[in-house]
């Protein structure tokens, strides 16, 4: 195969794709059934000119016969009235038509039989098209629903994808309130201790707390002296 049949046969198959994607089933069978019933409209048409016609060629006969037996009135006429040769012409003129009535009488019959294929195929692309019908309905309904279902199903997998984010979130969620439910525990427990209660104090670096303590524990002492010596003086 060719570079230029490959990529005729991509594109066509592409090309087929893209229609068979476009294409909405229920719209078809809809232009399939107007399809049908216009041609079942063509073959009723059709049957209406052939009937048109025969009426018209009998209508013709009709003319024909009653001058048939006017020519035939004529010819006794004349004879009676001793005029052979008018009696004769009318007679001609009388075979002249019987003539052309044999060939409408074909023709009629010939039309009768053409009203009656014509009758028949309409009664059966009647019957076609009905049968039809009811089978595109079916159809029609069967895509609607499995479509539906198809929409459904593409929901359901939408919410299940989201419904995954979310759990997602929200155990990032539940993870954080434990960690900070922790850390406010751990200060909770701290400043029971006392650990944090100088870190609590605002300006003050840890230095500046230890040179404190050790100040404070040196008038502690003083003060314990100071109070042991009045004390012991007392006493003596």
């Amino acid at each position: 195969m060719g570079l230029v049949s490959r990529m005729s046969t991509i594109f066509k198959s592409k090309v087929n794709a893209a229609l068979d994607s476009a294409e909405d089933p229920r719209q078809t069978l809809d232009y399939s059934y107007e399809r049908q019933m216009e041609l079942l409209q063509k073959v009723k048409r059709s049957l209406a000119d052939a009937v048109t016609s025969r009426k018209q060629i009998e209508l013709q006969k009709v003319r024909l016969e009653s001058d048939t037996q006017k020519y035939q009135g004529e010819a006794e006429a004349a004879l009676k009235a001793g005029r052979e040769d008018l009696a004769r012409a009318a007679l001609e003129r009388k075979a002249t038509l019987a003539a052309q009535l044999q060939g409408l009488d074909a023709q009629i019959a010939d039309l009768h039989q053409q009203e009656d294929k014509m009758a028949e195929t309409a009664r059966r692309l009647e019957t076609k098209i009905a049968s039809f019908r009811a089978q595109k309905e079916v159809l029609k309904a069967q895509y609607t629903t499995a479509q539906a279902q198809v929409k459904m199903g593409e929901a359901t997998t939408g919410i299940s994808e989201e419904m995954a984010d979310v759990g997602l979130a929200v155990q990032r969620a539940q993870d954080k309130t434990d960690r900070m439910r922790s850390r406010a525990q751990a200060i909770d427990e701290l400043t029971d201790k006392g650990v944090l209660d100088d870190a609590l104090v605002p300006g003050q670096d840890p230095i500046e707390r230890e040179l404190q303590k050790t100040q404070q524990s040196a008038q502690v002492d003083e003060d314990l002296a100071a109070l042991k010596a009045k004390i012991g003086g007392g006493t003596q």
